[in-house]
C-alpha cells in the first residue's frame, strides 16, 4: 500500500531513499518501506523526515497522531478522534479482526476501507467461518436520501456513484454463510463499525464528508448506555433494508 504523499515530497524535493535516511538517521530499506508499504516510522524519526522534506508529520502519516485522551464523560468512552481522517485504518481493522461474535457495519460507502486494505473481504469470510455474525448495511444509490446526502457534502452524484462502487467490493461476499448484506435508504446520521462489545461510531455533520467529520470510540459498560444506543439503532435500520440478492 504506497504512501502517495511522501512519494511525491521525495519526488518533488529530490530525495532518494538512501539520501533521506541519511539525514533521519536509518538505513535505505526503511525509508523504501515507509513508501511501497506505507509503513510509520517512530515519532521521533518521522518528525526529523518530515523537517528534512519541509512536509507535515501527520499529513505524511495520519497513524501517528495520537486519539485525544477520553475524558470522564462516560465510563464506555475510549477514545474520541476530530475527525475520521486521523483514525488508521489499522484501527478499523484490528477492531473487526478481534471479534468473535458479532460484526455490524452500517454505512453508506466507506469505500475507504477497500482501497486501504484490499483483504477486507477475506477477513470478514475469516470472522465468519469461525462463527462470526456479519452484517453489512449499505446506501441505497437509488434512494433520495442518499442523492440529497451526496448535495448537503457536495459531492453531487458522487455519492451514489460510492455507494454502488461499495457494493461491488462486498457483492463477493454473498452466499457465505454468516454473512448477510443489505441496502438502506435511511437519513444516516453515524456511520456504525461494530465487533463484539466495542464500536466505532463517524458522525455525520451537514456539508461535511465524513471524513472530516468527529469519530468516538465506545466499549459497552452495562446496559442501556451509548454503545446500546447506537446497536439499536443499527437494528432500527437493518429490519428495514432490503437483502442483496446474488446475481
Amino acid at each position: 500500500m504506497l504512501n502517495e504523499r511522501l512519494k511525491v515530497a521525495m519526488t518533488s524535493g529530490g530525495w532518494t531513499y538512501g539520501a533521506l535516511a541519511e539525514k533521519a538517521g536509518v538505513d535505505a530499506k526503511s525509508v523504501e518501506r515507509w513508501v511501497n508499504q506505507n509503513r510509520s516510522p517512530r515519532l521521533k524519526t518521522a518528525v526529523l523526515a518530515a523537517e528534512v522534506l519541509g512536509e507535515d508529520l501527520f499529513a505524511l502519516w495520519p497513524g501517528l497522531r495520537q486519539p485525544r485522551a477520553a475524558r470522564a464523560v462516560s465510563p464506555e468512552l475510549v477514545a474520541l478522534y476530530e475527525q475520521r481522517a486521523d483514525v488508521p485504518v489499522s484501527a478499523f481493522v484490528d477492531l473487526l479482526g478481534r471479534a468473535t461474535e458479532r460484526i455490524d457495519v452500517l454505512v453508506y460507502a466507506a469505500v475507504f476501507l477497500h482501497e486501504a486494505y484490499p483483504r477486507l473481504n477475506r477477513l470478514l469470510s475469516e470472522r465468519a467461518a469461525d462463527g462470526c455474525t456479519v452484517r453489512l448495511a449499505l446506501g441505497d444509490s437509488d434512494s433520495e436520501r442518499v442523492r440529497q446526502r451526496g448535495a448537503e457534502e457536495r459531492f453531487g452524484h458522487g455519492i451514489e456513484s460510492r455507494c454502488m462502487i461499495a457494493l461491488m467490493h462486498y457483492r463477493p461476499l454473498l452466499g457465505t454463510p454468516g454473512i448477510e448484506i443489505r441496502t438502506h435508504g435511511t437519513t444516516l446520521y453515524n456511520s456504525l463499525y461494530r465487533a463484539d462489545d466495542q464500536i466505532l461510531v463517524n458522525a455525520h455533520v451537514w456539508g461535511v464528508n465524513a471524513f472530516g467529520a468527529l469519530v468516538w470510540h465506545l466499549r459497552r459498560a452495562g446496559t442501556n448506555g451509548l454503545f446500546d444506543t447506537y446497536t439499536s439503532s443499527f437494528d432500527a435500520v437493518w429490519s428495514a433494508a432490503r437483502p442483496v440478492e446474488e446475481n
